[in-house]
């Protein structure tokens, strides 16, 4: 077995009908740019009425429809936001726990410790969260149940350096299932690409149709921090 395999993005989402909602960050090739992807999945109507809009400092979901939003709490938030030179990427609005705590002087690691899990059982659906420094390494989380009856949270973080076309890949699901299988082990190690836009064609057209709702996208420069990105949405899909 070759535990330093790096794995390919495309068959990792082509094999799986459901890995819920996923962050991938990494370094292209060259070495030149930074790479952090976002997506969203859903199953329920609620879930799928969603759309990534883009913000002065990242990007926000928010209501295809407003008419048909249910509940908020989980589904509308700010996955993406920069504070400084480095780019901040979760699943929930612990993007905002990790921004507020590192604006005061905390760790990327103290300000989630104050977070868990969601409250969505017997799912308990774990958080996931990303940041992306200027020099292209990168630190992940997941805060995930102990247990099926959601007692008590683990809290794991992984920290990697930028290492040339390698990046690394964390999901909140398994795979589909009732209740839906958390995620476990460590951020699977994956191949990055040079080109963005090939990159986020990949990305999109691997994703499960039925149950894709939203993808992000950004390379930016690790010189100059300039970028550029993409963000593609079902519901906006000519």
């Amino acid at each position: 077995m070759n535990v330093y395999e790096i794995g390919s993005v495309e068959e990792k989402l082509r094999s799986n009908t459901y890995p819920g909602r996923g962050i991938i960050l990494g370094v292209t090739p060259d070495k030149t740019r930074k790479v952090a992807a976002y997506f969203i999945m859903g199953r329920s109507s609620n879930s799928r009425n969603r759309i990534f809009k883009t913000e002065e400092d990242g990007i926000s979901t928010e209501a295809f429809d407003p008419s048909l939003l249910e509940d908020p709490s989980l589904i509308i938030y700010h996955p993406v936001r920069e504070l400084g030179d480095d780019l901040i990427v979760t699943n929930g609005d612990q993007t905002d726990t990790v921004y507020n705590g590192m604006k005061n002087g905390e760790s990327f690691e103290a300000a989630l410790r104050t977070r868990e899990f969601e409250p969505d059982g017997p799912n308990w659906t774990p958080r996931i969260s990303g940041i992306q420094h200027a020099d292209g390494s990168y630190a992940m989380s997941i805060l995930k149940s102990v247990d099926i009856e959601g007692s008590a949270c683990v809290r794991e973080f992984f920290e990697f350096p930028a290492i040339a076309g390698l990046g690394h890949f964390i999901h909140t699901y398994v795979t589909d299932g009732e209740p839906i299988p958390t995620f476990v082990g460590e951020p699977e190690r994956v191949a990055m690409l040079d080109d963005m836009d090939e990159f986020t064609d990949m990305l999109w057209n691997s994703l499960n149709d039925a149950n894709k709702i939203s993808l992000f996208v950004r390379y930016t420069d690790i010189e100059d921090g300039s970028y550029e990105q993409a963000v593609i949405n079902v519901h906006e899909e000519a």
